[in-house]
Formats: C-alpha cells, structure tokens, sequence
C-alpha cells in the first residue's frame, strides 16, 4: 500500500452524496443484510443498513491479510467478543508496515534532515566549509535503519493482536466458499469456518512488461530499500504520490534525479497551486521533470538503464524507480469461486461499510480500491467488524479523509477542492506561510493554507496546506469539516502565538461574512 498514492479509477470523488449509508443527520447506524450487487462498489452508497440485533458475541471472524484493515478490524472484533484469525502471508502490518508507509516515511524522514542540515546557514550556523557535496549520505546505513524499524512495528502489531487473544496463522488464505477461509502453511492447509470474513490482501507495485524490475538498476518502491549506496542518476517514472515524494527524497539525499511525467503537472488530480509550487521546489533542487512525456520501456544495459518514452527520446540513469501504480492482491483469492464480484480494475467491490456482493464477506484496504491509504484501510476494516458485529457504525465518508503527500515541504488535504468550488457555491481564500512569525523563525519561505467554505453559513468545506508538519496542521480543518463547523468557530477558537496553526485562523478571519446592513425604510 502506498500512502498517500494517486487514486484508483474506482475511487469515490470527494463530491459524493453522504447519502444512503446512514441518516442524513450522520448518526450511527447498526448492521443489517447484504447489499444487493446494484448498490455496491467503492464508495458507492449503502443500502438496508439497520435492524440488526445486538453486538454477536462469539462469532467466528476470519481475517486473510495482515496490514492496517486486516490488524485493526482484527482487535475491534476480539473487543466486541469475536473469536478471531488472521492469515498473514509476509508479516504483521502488511505492506503498509514492512515495505511500503513505513519504510518510505522513514527514508523521507531521513531526507529531510539532510535539507535541515543544508539549510542551516540561512539561520547563521555555519559548519566549517559545509556545502551540499559535503553531507555525504550512506544509504546502506539508512536503509538497514529503516528496515529495521518497519521489522520492529511488525513486531509491535504481532505483540499487540497475541495479548488480546487473536490467533495468528502465518500463510496464504484464499476463501473456499462463502463461509470457510483456507489456509496453507508449511505443516499443510486448514480450514477456518467463519460467521464474518475480512479481506484485507492489500495491493502490489504495478509493472509494465517492457520494464521488468531486475531488483538492483530496475526497482519498484519496495526494491529501493536494497540498495546500499546512492544512485549517481536515478529516473523515476510516474509523477503521482508516490514518485513525487521518491524524487523529492533523493533529491534531497543529494542525488541526481529525473522525474519522467506523463502529464503537464506533477501530481494530477490534486491542487494546482500546490503542484506547481512543488515543481518548483524540484526544479530547484536540480531535479529534472521530463512533462508530457510517457515511459514506453526501461531496459538495462550494464551499469546503466535506457528509458524510451513514448516520442522516441531516451533517458539514460544508473538506476530507475517505477512509480506507476498498484495492482490489488486478488489472484487465487477464490473470490470468483465464492461469488465475490470485482471491478473492471480488479478491485473488490463494496459499499460504505465495507460489505462485498457476498453476504459474511467484507473488505478493506487496497484491495477495495477506495483510496489508496492506510489511514482508509484501518478505518474501513473498524467500520467492517462494528458492521458485521452489530455495533453502531457511521458509513465511510471520503470527503472527511485528509490525506498527505510527504514531499518536502508536505502537501496535505481535506474535502472539496478549490476546482470544485464554484459548483458548490463556495469562496476561497489562500494565505502565504511566508506571511507567518514563525514561519519566518524557522527560516519558511515557501507554502500556504488554502481555506474553502460555503457562501451563505461559512461551513467549512475544504482545506490545502502546503508546509512542513503539514500532516500535523490539517487535523484542525479535518475536525472542522467532520464536525459540520464553520469558519468563525475557527476564528474564534484561539491558536498559539507564534505558530503556523495561526494562519489556519487568519485565513477563517478573511472568510468571514459580515452581517448586512438592514434595508432603510
């Protein structure tokens, strides 16, 4: 799973109706019987959704698949009284954990004080003669760290499930029929009866065949973790999330970078003001963005790889980075054999509690295609086992997700975008981080909080911050539009001075509507 990654085909839009899942007031509901096939598909809304029974203690719930849908619904089910097995192929946390969120973050993590350090003599500490050749990077070291610390929270998940009562089976499930779950192991199959069964088998690098990774000069985002020193020229293809924030990280790691895009735009599909604002972080940082330009091969000859685009150019580099996509983890899933029914991409289809065309079989995660996040998988699989359960539940709602993009400075989301705003008979308005106190104490220069209500009540209904910590600051806009609140209740909810939260709430200031004058008689 990559987090944040470019949204699947099959994803919902932030615009979608609230409807149909649950109440129009947003209130919890409780379980009820499967969907019909019309009424499902990612984010597609719920039907028949309440009259079940009370929390069904004792029920057998199967999970196949061991990342952030898998383990979370896995302890909301032992906490409402289920039984509960998880399959787990590779380890526990999924890819999300051990080759994917947590590897990535930590390597940008990295990348990022590097930047620190680079920059430091804006801010008048100097450090003998150092200059940006000089902070050498050992990339070896760094990636036995990050290995290392994604092996220690696959731990961390494993400890946590056992001391609740979740039994574990190391190996592949795939659904027998509707009901039993089949797993193989070294010591041979089993099969787990189950009332409830979770699917949460996540996604995989998507590869084109005439860019076969090899694993040493042809990777994909979880090979780059192998490599034990810096690419001298690394091409990285696709200019989504996640080859965005790979070409950011090296960038900053000090090697040479191309970005091949095969849009105008890195980033399609987010907010424009904050793409462009990132290309040009990169351009000048020396990463080189090859636009309109799509990757028809990448082959390797020697110490070196050839990419050919799509209008006869060739890139050449010492190592290339595919980034363009995931496929979902469905092969020998059974899914047909259990009348599971999937999307035109390969996606599980489901509704927004997480119900499959099969009633008993839910699923999460990457392999929904919903949004390709592990903050989305965790939630869909709580919302799957309080569902299947019968405890209350709220539908899935996406255009409550904030979402980040870790490049540096981060870009982080939540709700409508500014596109979007006219139709929704909304204002906007974008502030300068520069403008801030303590973006200028911390040497800030580049960034801005976007800000997006409705005309009439002030209702928050959108927010883009580009800055550092981005991730950190958008949590104050999520609650808001989670919480229907507008944007005077920001303005008038104090922030600390200095902080960067206090553009947040200059920017609710500026979207402040007077009351009117009354007419004279």
């Amino acid at each position: 799973m990559t987090a944040p990654s470019s949204p699947s085909p099959t994803s919902p839009t932030s615009s979608s109706d609230s409807s149909g899942g649950a109440p129009s007031n947003g209130e919890p509901v409780r379980g009820g019987a499967a969907p019909t096939p019309e009424a499902v598909g990612p984010g597609s809304p719920s039907a028949g959704v309440a009259g079940a029974s009370a929390t069904r203690h004792g029920s057998d719930v199967v999970i196949v698949g061991g990342g952030p849908g898998g383990y979370e619904a896995a302890l909301v089910a032992r906490q409402l009284g289920a039984s509960v097995t998880l399959v787990e192929r590779a380890g526990l946390g999924g890819s999300a954990v051990l080759t994917d969120v947590v590897p990535s973050k930590t390597l940008i993590a990295t990348a990022e004080w590097r930047a620190f350090v680079e920059n430091a003599e804006e801010l008048g500490i100097h450090v003998g003669e150092l200059r940006h050749a000089a902070l050498n990077v050992d990339l070896g070291e760094v990636n036995t760290r990050v290995l290392a610390l994604a092996r220690q929270q696959s731990r961390d998940i494993r400890g946590k499930l056992e001391r609740d009562g979740i039994r574990i089976v190391d190996g592949v499930g795939h659904l027998a029929d509707a009901s039993t779950v089949v797993a193989t192991t070294p010591d041979g199959e089993e099969h787990l009866p189950a009332d409830v069964i979770l699917l949460a088998t996540g996604a995989s690098p998507r590869v084109l065949p005439t860019a076969v990774p090899d694993g040493e000069r042809i990777l994909t985002w979880t090979q780059v973790y192998n490599l034990d020193a810096l690419p001298e020229r690394l091409i990285v293809v696709g200019s989504g999330v996640t080859g965005a924030e790979f070409a950011g990280a090296f960038g900053a790691l000090g090697c040479e970078v191309v970005l091949v895009s095969s849009r105008d735009q890195v980033l399609p599909g987010y907010d424009s003001d904050a793409a462009a604002l990132i290309e040009e972080v990169f351009r000048r940082r020396n990463i080189t963005i090859v636009a309109r330009a799509r990757a028809e091969s990448a082959v390797r000859q020697g110490d070196e790889v050839v990419v050919t685009l799509s209008d006869g150019r060739t890139v050449t580099g010492s190592h290339c980075l595919l980034a363009v996509g995931g496929v979902p983890n469905t092969a020998e899933l059974g899914l047909a054999e259990a009348g599971v029914a999937t999307s035109h991409s390969g996606h599980v289809l489901v509704d927004r509690v997480s119900r499959t065309t099969v009633r008993g079989i839910y699923a999460a995660g990457d392999v929904t295609g919903v949004m390709p996040l592990a903050s989305v998988a965790a939630t869909q699989g709580r919302i799957a086992m309080w569902h299947a359960l019968g405890d209350a539940v709220s539908p899935l709602d996406v255009r409550k997700v904030p979402s980040t993009i870790f490049t540096e400075p981060e870009i982080a989301s939540v709700g409508i975008s500014e596109a979007e705003a006219p139709e929704r008979d909304a204002r906007v308005v974008t502030i300068p981080l520069a403008r801030n106190p303590r973006a200028k104490m911390l040497g800030i220069t580049e960034g801005f909080v976007k800000l997006i209500c409705r005309n009439n009540s002030g209702t928050v209904l959108g927010g883009v911050i580009v800055s550092p910590r981005a991730s950190e600051l958008i949590h104050s806009i999520t609650i808001a539009i989670a919480n229907r609140r507008t944007v005077d209740q920001i303005a008038s909810a104090m922030t600390i001075y200095p902080s960067l939260s206090g553009t947040i709430a200059e920017a609710a200031r500026q979207l402040h509507s007077p009351v009117p004058e009354p007419d004279e008689e």
